[in-house]
């Protein structure tokens, strides 16, 4: 597992931008050349024991970052935890696992099947969270999971990377209100993610958050390619809490409809 974190983030972001090319667009749009701070990132795995949510956070915690946060998505099935660095430059982790058991029979064998054909020992290997697929699936897997769960069918395309990276408003020199990034994003042509409204969550709640609708990339299933979503960028803006800190948690409501940034668009 790495040691540096900031070795890990650093290979994280090459696989993204990969996956993301619209991101280093987004970059310059909004950085002018300045580092964008990266507010967090989110990976997405499956809750069985070879490669469920503890497995994805040891590749954190095992560089000083601590479980801060539960969440429960009913609707979507799944869990999450959030986990910070002691670090608060750091970017903060949230990691979320589908509840396999909830779905049908047919999921769960398809998903278990998938997961079989892991290798125990990549799992701890240091580039794990950012290695793809570790599995063979073919175009009628991806179509019937993605009937029942988009995020079951993203993980099975896609594999082990970061979902999303995020820029942290509070960061950017020349931004101050999370609209004002969402009008320089659309007027450069990029497409948000409207689900619950452009901007998710409120000062209220401490947290503003919005994202672009994730890129397009072509996957290789066994039998043949398809363009499919992949990952997107998000934009968090944070109020600070009675005692003056920056609130550092997520707001389940507001997540529930940024997973939906990888919901192919009608």
């Amino acid at each position: 597992m790495h040691t540096d974190v900031n070795a890990l983030f650093s290979a994280l972001w090459q696989d993204y931008i990969k996956m993301t090319p619209s991101a280093a667009k987004i970059h310059q749009l909004l950085g002018h050349g300045a580092p964008i701070i990266n507010d967090h990132i989110a990976l997405r795995t499956f809750n069985i024991a070879k490669v469920n949510l503890s497995v994805l956070a040891k590749h954190f915690t095992s560089i000083g970052y601590v479980d801060s946060g539960d969440y429960k998505f009913e609707q979507k099935k799944l869990i999450a935890k959030h986990f910070e660095h002691p670090d608060p430059k750091q970017p903060k982790v949230f990691i979320s696992e589908l509840l396999v058991e909830e779905f049908s029979p047919e999921l769960q064998k398809s998903i278990h099947g998938l997961i079989d054909q892991v290798d125990v020992s990549a799992t701890t290997a240091d580039n794990f969270i950012y290695s793809g697929r570790h599995w063979d699936v073919d175009k009628a897997t991806y179509q019937a999971l993605l009937v029942e769960s988009e995020y079951a069918a993203w993980v099975a395309a896609l594999g082990y990377r970061a979902n999303h990276f995020t820029v942290s408003i509070n960061d950017l020199p020349e931004f101050e209100r999370i609209e004002d990034v969402n009008q320089t994003l659309k007027q450069a042509g990029f497409v948000l993610n409207s689900s619950g409204g452009e901007v998710k969550g409120s000062p209220e709640v401490l947290l503003e958050q919005s994202s672009t609708m994730a890129d397009k990339v072509v996957v290789n299933f066994t039998d043949g390619d398809v363009e499919i979503p992949s990952c997107f960028y998000e934009f968090a803006r944070r109020y600070p809490m009675d005692n003056g800190q920056l609130y550092t948690g997520f707001v389940a409501a507001s997540a529930d409809k940024i997973f939906e940034s990888t919901n192919a668009m009608m």
